[in-house]
């Protein structure tokens, strides 16, 4: 008799130190088990021990909308750590390069003076088809008007009217050319400026720019935050250590977690 009250009570002291399972549902009520109660699967669910301890929570499984808007989410975030290291890395390079507003003036003028050579000379060359489509103009006027021997208005020769069509086509190509680099100049001048006002931000304020020693990293290190959960035949995208209420097939729920994708 004493050794079966002994094995009852043994057995009930197995049973009480077994962890339990606890939520309060969308209209406050209180659920607790020692599985994952039904009514847990929309709230968060608290695992705890046998002294009322809470051991962790569950997140509940995210539908498909919540699980792009946190993929939407990681996106926006990864983005802006891009662009902000990238803005560091410019930001570092600038005061590295020039010591005073006089070196970005120099610089921008060293940058300027080849593109406006290019205008200089392609400027030059529109004076000379000018020229060359006047003298054509000129002797088409002369058939036209027939002041040959004849005294009889003559065809223009299909190769002075090629002539004319070339230099036409020439002439249009250069001065959209010379569009192009004072659109040029513009986009250096624009950025030397956004330079200079950079420039003086970052001299004025140093804390604005950290070197590679002391910036805090942007990037998240590998495998540490994204994750996947299976549920079933669904794959969700989650955080690592989250852990989810999955409803299976046969009806009963099952605790799955966010693991680490393998490489």
């Amino acid at each position: 008799m004493r050794k079966v009250l002994f094995l009852v009570v043994a057995a009930l002291a197995a049973g009480s130190s077994h962890a339990a399972y606890r939520c309060v549902d969308e209209k406050g009520v209180t659920h607790i088990g020692d599985t994952p109660p039904a009514a847990c699967a929309k709230v968060p669910l608290f695992e705890i021990s046998s002294s009322g301890t809470v051991l962790r929570k569950i997140d509940p499984t995210p539908s498909a909308e919540e699980a792009k808007s946190r993929e939407a989410e990681a996106a926006d975030r990864k983005e802006k750590e891009k662009q902000a290291a990238e803005q560091r890395r410019k930001d570092i390079a600038l005061m590295a390069t020039y010591s005073s507003p006089a070196e970005l003036d120099m610089a921008r003028d060293r940058n300027l003076e080849p593109v406006q050579a290019r205008i200089r000379l392609t400027q030059e060359r529109i004076t000379a088809v000018d020229k060359r489509a006047q003298e054509i103009a000129d002797e088409m006027e002369f058939y036209k008007a027939g002041k040959s021997k004849s005294a009889k208005k003559a065809e223009v020769p299909p190769q002075l009217a090629v002539d004319n069509e070339r230099v036409q086509a020439e002439k249009a190509t250069l001065v959209k050319s010379i569009a192009g680099y004072e659109k040029e100049i513009a986009d250096i001048r624009a950025k030397y400026d956004g330079d200079k006002k950079r420039w003086a931000e970052l001299k004025t304020n140093p804390s604005l720019v950290r070197t590679d020693a002391n910036a805090p990293s942007t990037a998240v290190p590998l495998n540490w935050s994204r994750g996947s959960a299976k549920c079933g035949d669904k794959t969700l995208s989650c955080r690592r250590g989250e852990s989810f209420l999955c409803l299976k097939a046969d009806g009963t729920w099952a605790t799955v977690s966010c693991e680490a994708p393998r490489l």
